[in-house]
């Protein structure tokens, strides 16, 4: 089991940790000084009991914070799951129904016959001119 050395305000601690997890330990022992530091900058010396406890009630009190937020989140994230499976639970809105006009065959049988009039009338104009 190695053991590292920590230092938390400005203290150094031995401490033994498993293989391959010195760096969470350093981790979070960067974030134990942090707190430690924002004491000592505050307050001035202490004693190191009263020094390590402070730092991890102030990190406790912004774990507590981040969880509230987590749980907010996490209850909101729970209703638009609800309402999205309400959706997808819903039937689908009816069809719209769609309307296309449809020409009556009197109609094009009109045009038809007015076309064929007046390709005579262009044939007999091409005649009259050509004779």
């Amino acid at each position: 089991m190695p053991e590292i050395t920590i230092v938390i305000g400005g203290r150094s601690f031995e401490v033994a940790c498993q293989e391959g997890e010195e760096h969470y330990l350093q981790s979070a022992a960067k974030t134990l000084d942090d707190e430690a530091q924002v004491l000592s900058d505050q307050v001035g010396r202490m004693p190191e009991a009263r020094m390590l406890l402070m730092a991890g009630l102030m990190l406790a009190d912004k774990t507590a914070s981040f969880e509230d937020k987590v749980n907010q989140l996490q209850g909101q994230l729970n209703e638009c799951e609800a309402e999205l499976e309400g959706l997808h639970n819903m039937a689908p809105p009816p069809p719209e129904r769609v309307e296309i006009p449809v020409i009556p065959a009197s109609v094009t049988d009109t045009l038809a016959e007015l076309a064929a009039r007046a390709e005579s009338l262009a044939a007999s104009v091409e005649e009259k001119a050509a004779g």
